[in-house]
């Protein structure tokens, strides 16, 4: 059966799907393929579907201590212990991802510049070699610098423990700021990250405008409705895109104009994290040749001036969503973790085969600023532009499981 990324722009075909894995072929764990590009996908070899695996196994009320096996997901997560005052440390923009994911992207959130990675609060794990070995890996071990970040390609992650963080409410206090430049953004950025544990930006690549979205969890318990816990779905997927750049502009300035506030609000956490999610195949809207998704960063002692040159490249290509936010300084444990101290840049494109010479360029960009381009939502960079924005990949390749491969990886590696 075929399987996509989550941008539906690469379609994979693997030889089998397993839930319980052999070695007997090139082996790929697969989570629930929320991954934009082909690092979920292991195109003519095996994927082992991890669905099976999604046991919590044990929570230790007074440290926050999870034990969950690698299938979990954080939806799973969130439903048990945020009603017994406990919250993840790290959230991406889905809680439709598995802590396995979580561990082999080394996912980031909002909180970046207090919290850092996911990977960050990750205690330990026990991993799965092809060999039969099963070796318990702490922050310590090189395995465990591999395995986080390391894209599903050192073994089968079995179980692992993760610290989780104490909330009083399910709310968080949110605020919506509207600003009108980059040098605007920067300065919203630099006091906000100051007070506020969540910080990001919705931007308006079309007139270089945004909303600055800032929260802390409420500190007093607080009655918060909940959203409906079933996600809606578009009944159909449209024959071309919806998102033309018109339609683009017109649903930006609604979105600018109308979603702004200016004073602090309490949401319930559910769509201040993940707003996406009240639409099951919100993906679908980008029609049957699907999205690509380009995520970089700029280290922060090259300014903006990068940012802004790449954002200008992109305009034309009108991106239907995009976000932007710093990076903290905390460092990613992972050797091919992404994150690092900058300026984050993350954009949707329906796609078409005109995009595709304007993000070479842009990587070119990237890199010539000391940046990167995340391999998680990565789905066409030329593989001697991986090796250059992760020069450790030589180390981690040390540490990779020789039965264990993926579409990505086979690409980048050619």
């Amino acid at each position: 059966m075929a399987h996509e990324s989550w941008g539906k722009w690469i379609r994979s075909t693997p030889a089998r799907v397993l839930y319980e894995p052999r070695f007997d072929d090139l082996i790929l764990p697969y989570g629930l393929g929320r991954s934009y590009g082909d690092v979920c996908l292991n195109n003519g070899h095996t994927l082992l579907d991890t669905s099976r695996m999604s046991h919590l196994l044990a929570f230790d009320d007074e440290t926050g201590v999870l034990t969950c096996e690698a299938g979990a997901t954080l939806d799973d997560i969130l439903q048990v212990l945020v009603p017994r005052g406990w919250f993840l440390p790290v959230t991406p923009g889905t809680k439709f991802v598995t802590v396995g994911g979580c561990i082999a992207n080394d996912v980031h959130g909002k909180n970046h510049h207090r919290a850092g990675t996911f990977g960050r609060h990750v205690l330990s794990f026990e991993l799965l070699r092809s060999d039969g070995a099963r070796i318990h890996c702490t922050p310590t071990d090189d395995l465990f610098r591999a395995t986080v970040g390391g894209l599903g390609l050192t073994g089968l992650i079995l179980t692992a423990q993760v610290q989780l963080r104490r909330i009083e409410s399910p709310a968080i206090v949110e605020e919506r700021i509207p600003f009108r430049s980059l040098a605007e953004f920067e300065s919203l950025s630099a006091a906000s990250d100051a007070t506020h544990e969540y910080t990001v930006a919705w931007l308006d690549t079309f007139r270089t405008r945004g909303l600055f979205i800032r929260g802390n969890h409420a500190s007093s318990p607080r009655q918060i409705r909940r959203p409906a816990r079933r996600s809606r779905k578009l009944p159909m997927a449209p024959v071309a895109p919806f998102l033309t750049r018109a339609t683009v502009r017109a649903l930006n300035t609604a979105y600018f104009h109308g979603t702004s506030r200016a004073h602090p609000k309490p949401v319930h956490y559910d769509p201040f994290f993940y707003p996406l999610d009240a639409i099951a195949n919100w993906n679908s809207v980008y029609g049957r040749r699907g999205f690509l998704q380009y995520q970089f960063v700029i280290p922060e002692e090259q300014g903006m001036q990068p940012v802004a040159e790449i954002l200008g490249r992109l305009k034309r290509a009108g991106s239907s969503l995009t976000v932007i936010k710093k990076f903290g300084a905390l460092q990613s444990p992972g050797m091919l973790s992404f994150p690092r101290l900058g300026t984050t840049v993350s954009m949707d494109f329906a796609a078409g085969d005109e995009l595709l010479p304007l993000l070479d360029q842009c990587d070119a960009l990237v890199e010539a600023a000391g940046g990167s381009v995340y391999p998680a939502k990565d789905a066409r960079m030329a593989p001697e532009r991986f090796r250059r924005f992760f020069p450790q990949w030589e180390d981690f390749r040390r540490h990779t499981d020789p039965q264990f491969s993926s579409s990505f990886w086979r690409r980048v590696m050619q």
